[in-house]
């Protein structure tokens, strides 16, 4: 990592880390205008898999619990396209008019794993 690069780490309630740099070249500043909509769709997302979590623990129809993951899956996949969104419509609009290609190299990237 480059001696200008700070990594930023994130922790969810369940312990899962991730992680990304900040650089200091980072010019456009996040405004994100879905954060609370996010945050509702992921705790929804979160109790939702709990319960095929206790679904699997009691023994439950595995094409129930297929059914309810799928669902899940749905939801997850929803959000991001939120995330997605927002990130384009502020995020990137805020990138290029600010000339930081950066920002879509790191985007390429995060569709890239987020569609596989």
């Amino acid at each position: 990592m480059d001696a200008k690069a700070q990594e930023h780490i994130h922790k969810e309630s369940d312990g899962t880390e991730y992680s990304h740099i900040h650089n200091e070249t980072h010019e456009h500043k996040h405004s994100h205008q879905s954060t609370k909509a996010v945050l509702n769709r992921l705790s929804r997302a979160s109790g939702h898999l709990e319960s095929v979590k206790r679904m699997v623990e009691d023994g439950k129809d595995c094409s129930e619990v297929l059914i309810q993951l799928s669902a899940v899956i749905a939801a997850l996949n929803n959000t991001g396209k939120v995330i997605l969104k927002d990130h384009i419509e502020h995020c990137i609009v805020d990138a290029v008019e600010s000339g930081d290609e950066k920002a879509i190299e790191n985007l390429n990237k995060a569709i890239d794993r987020f569609i596989k």
